[in-house]
């Protein structure tokens, strides 16, 4: 199971940038899906999450200005991110939790893309 990332840029403050994550290989299902980040000499933090029926939550900072959705019949899912800040500047990471062939429930990670917003 792979999870490719992309979309990452720099753009300035108040401006919008959409980030996608795709899912591919051998496997069942997906369940959750979720972006986290970390900026530089922080810790990784959750920024939304997504469950495979839809049901969203977002980290306090967030809300109001990105969105989370899905396409299970693509094992898509992206981060409309708008009114970005400088603050938001980060490394994105998506998650997944899936559903092996073997019906085994493991966690995986994308790469990470950069996002950069300047002032």
């Amino acid at each position: 199971v792979q999870l490719q990332a992309s979309g990452g840029g720099t753009v300035q403050s108040g401006d919008s940038l959409r980030l996608s994550c795709t899912v591919s290989g051998n496997f069942f299902s997906v369940n959750n899906m979720a972006w986290y980040r970390q900026a530089p000499a922080q810790q990784r933090e959750l920024v939304a999450e997504i469950t495979e029926r839809g049901r969203t939550n977002y980290a306090d900072s967030v809300k109001g200005r990105f969105s989370i959705a899905r396409d299970n019949a693509k094992n898509l899912v992206t981060l409309q991110m708008s009114r970005l800040r400088p603050e938001d500047t980060a490394v994105y990471f998506c998650n997944a939790d899936v559903i092996s062939s073997r019906f085994s429930l493991n966690t995986y990670w994308g790469q990470g893309t950069l996002v950069t917003v300047s002032s």
